[in-house]
């Protein structure tokens, strides 16, 4: 655990000096209401509306961040199954409000006792293609997630553990409607089709289920129902445990063996935390097997030594200096960091600040390094594998980021590698394809790759769930993004956005991104200005999109602010004061056709319902077009030109128009 010096009033937490300057006051983003919002005790960033809903239900209950990560993450594992759930793996960083002090929990997947180093060589010895890899058993991992949560909430929950999975259990039973990005997924996945149970689910026959269909899963409501009972052992063992088993061994594509031995025996770790210093600031993430905390550490740790905050964010010094800093942290990842209970992973000597000012001295700040480059020689470092680097790939995953009125704080990344996993259903969730992350080709030159494939191991990621800390050692901010191993990369641009350039939350997500992971330098299409003058100093550039998700909180004097990354469909929520709630302005009554006046208040993304007897619900936004429609998994509003249909679970629905004065 890493420790911080304390301070002594809770009270003062959102008060004392050192925080990073307000929002700003421009107008609000209908799309993004939670721009310019400054929440008071609590606040949540979330990938998906729903489970953002879910986690603040948690903490407006009194729950803690752990208890609203926990409470997001099954409804995650429904709405959101192409990039997270109970059959992945994720990394998790806390930050405690009473001890100022770091800890992080590993859920990453292991190989089963069968995983040969070889399993993905061709009969020729030459690694598999990635796309081909993927899919069936496999590619599968032990999954970890559900573990690691039970002993993070075991360590710190405030709420039942049952009490978590009512959302999750309740939006599987009631449904809820496949949002537009889902559905554009589900649509442009060549593997679904080709395993029956992922078919009959996502598909009516051969037609992709659209956008707005409303979704059922009884099958992971019972799964979830028998975890929030009896705990993740219900998981690890018994009828589930043999389910995934007999998935992955059966599995109509690639089956491989995996034992309920295998599933039982798995281990979620608690491990210590990555921090380093940049600027005034300390950065703490995931050590290995991640190697996202070491390369975010690294990069920022050489950027310390050059005058990137003299430049714009988006001139062609900055990242020119950007890039050449993320190249030789990815020449250290491929060549020192796997899993550390496995192979010897230098993390003191990656992170030491000689060592950094060191390879800083190797960038040129009007030039770009020729062809690869070599890793460094960090202290404590064994040999480097120099041998080719794994393909770049797993665009999945999903991440969230939460603070509680209690101080705490959490980033959590979580994934089932590429999209859909591995394509293989089971008891409602889908299984990863984790496997794929660990190196193809185990050696190189006789020299074995870090991260080569063995037996019980866990594969290396690139996950950086991040939590700063400000002179003081007291939070500032978490923040963290889904994407293969371009996360590091957009991680450290968010992190970099606040800390260098003084940006607000929602400005440090939305910023262009730049990165160089090994070979040549990539931009987001806003940066197309500065291609010139990055090929004037030597960049090989590819233009392309970058679709990330990052999710961030931040502290500032006023209090909480929050950003969502406009590339996918993520929601910042959080309280506006002491009673714990979303602001709505005062219900307006609407009169139904069937006699009844339910009142009606909108705020943002968000209808909050009050029928005439005093039953209250708050709906969240879930598509938009012709009309919006609104949902909390079980009733359902349209709302289209004034006009509003309302439906209550099992009842018909109402057509109401707003009541005259």
């Amino acid at each position: 655990m890493h420790r911080f010096p304390r301070f002594s009033a809770l009270f003062l937490f959102f008060l004392l000096p050192g925080c990073v300057a307000g929002p700003p006051s421009a107008p609000p983003d209908p799309t993004r209401p939670w721009i310019g919002q400054t929440y008071r005790n609590h606040a949540v960033s979330v990938s998906h509306p729903l489970a953002a809903r879910a986690a603040l239900d948690m903490l407006n209950e009194g729950g803690g961040a752990i208890d609203a990560a926990i409470a997001a993450q099954m409804v995650m594992t429904l709405v959101e199954p192409q990039s997270s759930g109970i059959g992945g793996g994720g990394f998790l960083v806390r930050f405690d409000g009473k001890t100022n002090s770091i800890e992080t929990y590993d859920g990453r997947e292991t190989a089963p006792a069968s995983a040969r180093e070889d399993m993905f060589l061709d009969a020729r010895g030459a690694p598999l293609p990635y796309r081909d890899a993927i899919l069936g058993g496999r590619a599968v991992g032990v999954p970890g997630v559900v573990r690691m949560l039970e002993i993070a909430h075991r360590d710190h929950g405030r709420l039942p553990w049952a009490r978590l999975f009512k959302p999750a259990i309740r939006l599987a039973r009631d449904g809820f409607p496949i949002s537009e990005r889902l559905a554009r997924q589900i649509a442009g996945d060549r593997h679904l089709r080709k395993v029956p149970a992922t078919k009959a689910y996502f598909f009516d026959d051969d037609t992709p289920k659209a956008a707005g269909t409303v979704l059922k899963n009884p099958d992971l409501a019972d799964t979830l129902s028998i975890i929030a009972e009896k705990g993740a052992d219900a998981f690890y063992s018994g009828d589930l445990a043999r389910a995934i088993a007999d998935a992955v061994t059966q599995a109509p594509v690639h089956p491989a063996v995996m034992t309920v031995a295998d599933i039982s025996a798995y281990q979620a770790k608690k491990r210590p935390a990555v921090c380093a210093p940049y600027r005034d600031y300390t950065v703490c993430g995931m050590g290995p097997p991640s190697s996202g905390g070491l390369a975010v550490a690294q990069a920022l740790g050489i950027l310390n030594h050059l005058p990137l905050a003299a430049a714009g964010p988006n001139s062609p010094e900055a990242l020119h200096l950007t890039a050449e800093a993320e190249r030789l942290a990815f020449a250290d990842r491929a060549a020192y960091v796997g899993d550390s209970d496995v192979v010897p992973v230098p993390i003191k000597g990656m992170i030491d600040p000689g060592y950094l000012a060191e390879r800083a001295r190797l960038i040129d700040p009007a030039k770009a390094m020729d062809g690869l480059v070599d890793p460094g020689n960090p202290p404590g470092a064994e040999a480097a594998y120099l041998g080719p680097g794994d393909p770049l790939k797993g665009l999945s995953t999903a991440h969230m980021s939460i603070v509680d009125r209690f101080g705490n704080a959490v980033s959590f990344t979580t994934t089932v590698e590429s999209a859909f996993g591995a394509r293989l259903m089971v008891k409602g969730f889908l299984l990863n394809n984790e496997l794929t992350d660990f190196s193809f080709r185990p050696e190189w030159r006789d020299r074995p790759a870090p991260n080569r494939v063995a037996p019980g191991k866990r594969p290396r990621s690139s996950m950086s769930p991040t939590i700063v800390l400000d002179r003081d050692g007291r939070f500032l901010m978490a923040v963290g993004s889904p994407g293969g191993s371009r996360i590091i990369g957009y991680t450290a641009r968010a992190v970099l956005g606040v800390l260098a350039w003084d940006l607000d939350m929602q400005e440090a997500v939305d910023l262009p991104h730049v990165m160089n992971r090994g070979g040549a330098t990539e931009v987001e299409e806003e940066l197309i200005p500065a291609i010139a003058d990055l090929k004037a100093m030597g960049h090989q550039v590819e233009v392309g999109r970058m679709i990330s998700g990052l999710q961030g909180i931040l502290r500032t004097r006023d209090g909480l602010t929050g950003g969502a990354d406009r590339r996918r469909e993520g929601m910042v929520l959080g309280d506006a004061g002491d009673d714990g709630q979303v602001p709505f302005p005062a219900p307006q009554p609407y009169a139904c056709a069937d006699g009844s006046r339910p009142g009606l208040a909108w705020a943002g993304d968000f209808l909050r319902w009050t029928e005439p007897g005093g039953d209250t619900r708050i709906l969240a936004r879930v598509m938009s077009g012709s009309g919006a429609r609104y949902s909390d998994g079980g009733a359902e509003a349209w709302e289209h030109q004034g006009a509003v249909r309302l439906t209550l679970p099992g009842g018909a629905a109402r057509s109401c128009r707003k009541a005259a004065p």
